[in-house]
């Protein structure tokens, strides 16, 4: 039975100011470093042995992955780093503080920015200097597919590509994998794992550092088991499809 662990980065610098990140590359807090050492330490009591790993490309994420992969003493695995793994884009949001924005533009609607489902930020101008255009790790990405701003459904349509076309074909073949990424980009696979409906998945939350451990049906894929392995910080799951 294949097996598959979502785990969000640890703590980043900006999760600890407050501030909104999406794709600006902000790079772990000292804690955020310990909560990634202590995922891999839990999977490692969970006797999860991946075959393959996949990340973001964002810092956070990939020096999550990497302090894993050391916990689990499985440096040696394939590691594939994909920018459709990225957090969501936050738009003009990107670099605010969450509780000054809060306070200029309404708890209402900083609601709606964040936790609708298909209701995208205020979007970054592209000559800014964080626009993804102004990056080379993106230099082979078509420029159309760049995004300026998204709502979680648009990240649900940049990450599907990379769970069909990269993930799924390994998870087929029996490989267990784990994912490192973001609050955002896991919230949209939860979604499509778990069938989860577009007013649900608003309250879905994912924990930094918290592996979440999927055991999958070999023919199907669907999940038959799934629970966070810091019980302490785990946050509710949808129900099994």
């Amino acid at each position: 039975m294949p097996q598959l662990a979502l785990i969000r980065h640890g703590q980043s610098k900006w999760n600890l100011q407050n501030r909104f990140t999406g794709w600006v590359d902000i790079d772990l807090t000292a804690d955020g470093e310990a909560q990634a050492r202590h995922a891999g330490d839990l999977l490692a009591a969970a006797d999860f042995k991946p075959d393959r790993a996949f990340s973001s490309v964002l810092t956070r994420a990939v020096r999550t992955l990497n302090f894993c992969l050391e916990g689990l003493q499985r440096v040696w695995i394939p590691v594939d780093k994909s920018w459709r793994l990225n957090e969501r884009h936050y738009g003009a949001l990107a670099g605010l503080d969450k509780d000054e924005t809060r306070a200029i533009h309404g708890a209402d609607q900083v609601k709606i920015w964040r936790r609708s489902f298909d209701i995208p930020p205020p979007p970054l101008a592209e000559g800014h200097p964080d626009h993804p255009s102004n990056d080379e790790r993106y230099r082979d990405v078509p420029p159309a597919l760049l995004p300026n701003s998204e709502s979680l459904k648009m990240t649900l349509e940049r990450v599907e590509p990379a769970w069909d076309g990269l993930i799924v074909p390994r998870l087929a073949a029996g490989e267990n994998i784990i994912v490192a990424a973001h609050g955002n980009s896991l919230r949209a696979l939860i979604k499509l794992l778990f069938n989860v409906n577009d007013l649900d998945i608003i309250d879905i939350e994912v924990p930094t550092g918290n592996p979440l451990l999927i055991d999958l049906d070999p023919e199907t894929l669907a999940p038959v088991a799934a629970r966070y392995l810091d019980a302490d910080r785990a946050k509710p799951l949808p129900p099994l499809p």
